[in-house]
């Protein structure tokens, strides 16, 4: 690694060079403006930043105590409270208010739908989920499981095409009625006087007949009818393409979400549907979370440049990616926006690209690509926020761009209680100042995913009221924090048992009542947490639903196609209706819930339940760590102990790693059991992974860095910083990049 010293800083060359020749090019910063300014945050927030690092550190063996100090005693949840507020763990809430953020783009404020989370590092899959705005409820259908069952075979099946159709006209008829009659009847659509008609044939009974029966009747059997069938709410239809007689797409609009009917009659599909229509596609993922942060693994300037590259690529509108599929070059490019014929015969453009938010890291780790004048790694958070912001500033004003309303969307992780997001609001305003933009350009995410941040979740939306645009649930973060936390109370329920645990449903409605309450409605974000079994689409649309039903106006999903298919709960489900509901019924859980520490009490598990729980967890740890650590994917697929395809991130394997942890420090595991059970399931994992050429086997020695990162991440879990997987997974990745 060369440096190069910029304005006190000893910066890495390849990410010097990056920011002046390519994140700076075209802006009116100056190199010398951006290096003063970086170089001032991180002499004046770095130290501030490692003291609330101690604060943590303070608090937690405080707890560690208190709990060691009633150890064999029942447990006295009043004087477990008072002790919080005594430490400063708790603080009480001020009066009540509503947040100010302003100039947010309705995709935040105002239009609930899908969020994907994808990582910025992989160019091809952040294109991928930028332009999974819109998908085919066709595709969707038919290639997952969401029929019932998979496509077999390789070439088309007809009949399952006839399923798909199926199902999608009927979530037509539920989300677009026509007034009497469904679209199944249907021959054709055209437009009369700004309106929609659906077309039936003559002597059609188009009040109960369905479509087997427009087949029947055959389409040219008779001259279609010159009064057509108007939809049930005219103003659902928002525009066209083509012709109005003979239109090539029709799009209409439910709970703020569009739906464009497309209609081709030489298509393969459209050909043989009696209205043409060649497929129905859905406004999907609204907003996309680039990640910096849980689904990556950047531990040096090297992997860093990768990701500001591509967030540069995706702020400037002109990222591409050219890879082999199908035996094909193939070259992905941002969708361009896309333009209807409205009503009124005026133009309709709407846009054509998710919304992009970007996750930076949080307060805890440094990286090594920039030392401070006194040679300490700088602080990976200041980094992210300095750096992502600038690159931003090249969609600002752009047209077609990110923002409308020339804005900067941050998601900021893992802050502990109102302090630390106070000091993120700092943090953004000094970036601000720096780089020349007006108070507040900056909108922020706060996750919800450290007990400090939930329980005091009311003065953590007010340290940021005037950028506050999105709070959520994290139930996996949340969850090893909860066991971090509380590590000396006892040992934990398994796993498993942790959603039907006391704290998880008032932690998951409070989260929602406090981010109405503190008036985030029309202005910001509520979200819900991912859905991590990408090739269970049946159940997920079974499940999902409950997200849109809690008040959430945005909710994870794993991939484009999960956000075609929850769409469709959105159109099911008016969630601004529904947040209203919920604020007239009152307040729910309490913070006595969601402090009850979900420890087993006196519930026996049997030999059997141990063994599965250290299997599963086990298995879980080596299948993320070993692909982290030896090939830097931070967030993958990895199947788990029954070969279940899971979304796996940093998230997943902190939990499992502090559920390890918190049995073996109360002794319902010993160390050999826990050894054995990394043995056993890394031969699983091996087996698992046979097919990857890249992939390295940790049977049968046992001393590759992977296998011995993800034991460090078990047999130091308790030792580590609020149980994060950070620290020790970054060394192993540093320690095996320096040795290949």
């Amino acid at each position: 690694m060369t440096r190069t010293e910029r304005n006190g800083l000893q910066v890495d060359t390849t990410l010097a060079d990056f920011i002046e020749d390519r994140a700076l090019a075209g802006l009116d910063v100056a190199a010398d403006q951006f290096w003063s300014g970086f170089s001032s945050l991180v002499h004046e927030m770095g130290p501030r930043n490692r003291a609330l690092l101690q604060k943590r550190a303070d608090i937690q063996q405080k707890i560690d105590a208190w709990h060691a100090d009633h150890a064999g005693q029942p447990h006295d949840a009043d004087a477990y409270t008072a002790f919080l507020r005594e430490i400063g763990y708790l603080v009480d809430e001020g009066a009540d208010f509503s947040i100010e953020t302003e100039n947010v783009d309705p995709e935040i404020a105002s239009t609930p739908g899908p969020q994907l989370v994808v990582p910025i590092t992989n160019a091809r899959f952040a294109l991928n989920a930028a332009n999974a705005r819109w998908g085919s409820l066709y595709d969707a259908y038919y290639g997952t499981d969401a029929l019932g069952d998979l496509p077999a075979g390789k070439g088309y099946d007809a009949e399952r095409g006839k399923r798909v159709v199926a199902r999608a006209k009927a979530f037509l008829d539920d989300a677009v009625p026509l007034v009497s009659g469904s679209h199944t009847q249907l021959v054709g659509y055209r437009i009369e006087n700004g309106a929609l008609q659906g077309v039936m044939l003559n002597g059609s009974d188009w009040r109960g007949a369905g479509s087997t029966a427009v087949q029947e009747a055959g389409r040219d059997s008779a001259p279609p009818v010159h009064n057509g069938i108007p939809l049930a709410d005219p103003a659902q239809f928002a525009g066209y393409t083509g012709d109005a007689e003979a239109p090539s797409a029709v799009l209409l609009r439910n709970n703020g979400l569009h739906v464009e009917i497309r209609i081709d009659p030489e298509h393969e599909i459209g050909k043989s549907d009696p209205a043409h229509v060649s497929d129905v596609v859905l406004e999907a993922a609204i907003s996309t979370i680039m990640d910096c942060e849980d689904s990556v693994a950047a531990v040096d300037a090297e992997d860093k440049v990768v990701a500001y590259a591509n967030w540069l690529g995706l702020m400037r509108g002109d990222l591409q990616e050219t890879f082999e599929k199908g035996g094909k070059q193939v070259t992905r490019k941002m969708n361009p926006d896309c333009s209807y014929t409205a009503p009124d015969r005026g133009t309709l453009t709407l846009k054509g690209r998710s919304l992009m938010l970007v996750r930076n890291v949080g307060h805890l780790m440094t990286n090594p690509a920039i030392l401070d004048r006194d040679g300490a790694e700088v602080g990976e958070g200041l980094m992210d926020a300095m750096i992502t912001t600038l690159i931003a500033m090249h969609d600002l004003g752009r047209a077609g761009g990110n923002s409308q309303t020339g804005s900067v969307y941050v998601v900021k992780p893992k802050m502990h209680g109102p302090e630390e997001v106070a000091f993120t609001d700092e943090i953004f305003g000094h970036v601000e100042a720096a780089l020349g933009l007006p108070a507040n350009t900056v909108k922020l995410g706060i996750m919800d995913e450290e007990r400090r941040t939930s329980v005091n979740l009311k003065e953590c939306i007010r340290a940021a009221k005037s950028r506050v645009a999105f709070i959520n649930t994290g139930f996996l973060d949340r969850t090893g924090d909860e066991i971090h936390t509380s590590m000396q109370a006892g040992p934990m329920v398994p796993k498993g048992d942790m959603k039907s645990a006391a704290w998880i449903s008032a932690y998951e409605d409070r989260n929602v009542d406090i981010g109405l309450a503190c008036g985030l409605k029309g202005r910001a974000q509520i979200g819900k947490g991912m859905w991590a079994m990408p090739d269970r689409m049946e159940e997920m649309l079974e499940v999902k639903i409950g997200h849109p039903k809690a008040g959430a106006t945005c909710a994870w999903v794993p991939s484009p196609t999960a956000a075609t298919l929850h769409a469709m709960h959105y159109h099911s489900v008016d969630v601004m209706a529904r947040q209203d509901e919920i604020a007239a019924g009152g307040a729910r859980g309490t913070l006595e819930d969601l402090l009850t520490i979900p420890v087993l009490g006196g519930r026996n598990l049997s030999d059997a339940e141990i063994t599965r729980e250290i299997e599963n967890n086990a298995q879980g740890i080596l299948g993320y760590v070993v692909r982290w650590v030896d090939q830097g994917v931070g967030c993958s697929k990895v199947p788990d102990i029954n070969d279940v395809g899971l979304m796996e991130d940093r998230a997943t394997c902190r939990i499992s790693a502090q559920a390890l942890a918190n049995w073996l420090h109360h002794g319902v595991v010993s160390r050999d059991q826990v050894m054995d059970g990394m043995k056993k399931m890394a031969e699983v994992v091996d087996r698992q992974n046979a097919g990857d050429p890249a992939y390295v086997a940790m049977a049968p020695s046992f001393d590759g860095i992977a296998f011995k990162a993800a034991c460090d991440l078990v047999f130091e879990g308790a030792a580590q910083p609020s149980g994060y997987t950070e620290p020790v997974l970054h060394a192993r990745r540093l320690e095996l990049k320096a040795a290949s």
